[in-house]
């Protein structure tokens, strides 16, 4: 009786596994499973397990085509753990995928102790794919998050714009969105693609750098609150505070037209405004000021009309107003002095919608 092995963490089982082993049944007559034990899964997953030893020995045992499972617990050499176990059983053949990280390993193995080793191509799956950890990213993503809008110094967390003299000031703001409920226009400047990611489950950081833009967004929406960040390559907190000194002062104009901010990230533009802006903003949210982050804001905006921006309409006698993210569209933030003048604003003027500063207590 032939007898076929294979090794892997199916830590969360799922239908690509299920094709696997029934693909490596039929190289044999008898087909057992390996798992790690959760020590080695650690050490290979940097994570817990997701379900206890006992209940995935028991679910892969009731799998029609598994015949026997065993655990592998050889922690100095993560990648063969089963080293040992399958002479044991007397396995005549290894499988493996093609995408087996540890692939040339497990041949180096079976050269060694005389057993086949058999690649599986991949093969058309029968579901649409999935992984262990897309599915812990599904379950573990938030149901909603805050937008955000950039106060001053955006474009310093652009890696190749990042100076020692800048910040990045940010604040996260309320109504927050959903997969199924998003009330704000796309490509609008307040970090949607941020937004986006963190409700998949994504690295949101790794996503927006990825596109070529900075990691603000996608920062300042997993932290909440008035934000100060260093200007570097990844986010590097320095303050945070709770924003109340923007509640009830905050609104969004929409410009009507949509932006792209690659689109924008070399274009010609003053830094040393901008980093100086940025350092204004920084003592604004360190002394809880908010006449010093409206003098940072405006400092800010008028890098943006030096960029070639659009002068942005003076509405109800604004203490600040911006382009949000990379401008040349999506929403402009405006500042007032008291609730009262912010809803005068909302009310007579069209395209516009009231925000407020959001921060995450849990």
């Amino acid at each position: 009786m032939s007898k076929v092995f294979v090794s892997g963490c199916y830590d969360i089982l799922h239908a690509g596994h299920i094709q696997f082993l029934k693909e490596a049944k039929t190289l044999g007559e008898e087909l057992i499973v390996c798992v790690p034990s959760d020590e080695v899964l650690f050490l290979c997953k940097n994570r817990r397990p997701s379900i206890p030893l006992d209940h995935k020995i028991e679910i892969l045992k009731n799998l029609p085509f598994v015949d026997d499972v065993v655990i592998g617990d050889n922690t100095e050499d993560i990648a063969l753990n089963f080293e040992g176990i399958i002479e044991e059983v007397s396995a005549d053949i290894l499988v493996v995928t093609e995408d087996d990280t540890f692939r040339f390993k497990k041949e180096s193995l079976c050269e060694k102790i005389g057993i086949e080793y058999k690649v599986l191509p991949k093969t058309p799956p029968d579901f649409e794919p999935v992984s262990t950890s897309s599915i812990i990213d599904n379950i573990i993503a938030p149901n909603e998050v805050p937008m955000r809008v950039d106060l001053a110094g955006g474009w310093l967390d652009v890696p190749e714009h990042a100076r020692c003299d800048g910040f990045i000031i940010n604040c996260a703001i309320s109504p927050t969105v959903s997969l199924t409920n998003w009330i704000y226009e796309k490509q609008s400047g307040l970090g949607g693609s941020a937004a986006w990611a963190h409700l998949n489950g994504k690295d949101a950081v790794e996503s927006e750098l990825n596109m070529g833009v900075g990691w603000q967004d996608a920062a300042i929406i997993r932290e909440t609150g008035l934000c100060a960040w260093k200007s570097d390559d990844r986010p590097h907190l320095s303050i945070k505070r709770s924003g109340d000194i923007l509640k009830g002062k905050m609104a969004l104009w929409h410009t009507g037209n949509s932006h792209n901010t690659p689109a924008y990230s070399n274009l010609v533009r003053d830094y040393d405004l901008l980093a100086a802006a940025s350092r204004t903003a920084m003592l604004g949210v360190q002394n809880n000021d908010l006449g010093m982050l409206c003098d940072a804001i405006n400092l800010n905006y008028n890098v943006q009309i030096k960029e070639g921006m659009a002068p942005l309409p003076d509405i109800g006698a604004p203490l600040a107003r911006k382009y949000c993210g990379g401008g040349h569209g999506g929403y402009a933030l405006y500042i007032f002095s008291d609730l009262s003048f912010r809803d005068d604003f909302i009310s007579s003027t069209v395209n516009t919608i009231k925000i407020e500063p959001y921060i995450n207590y849990e």
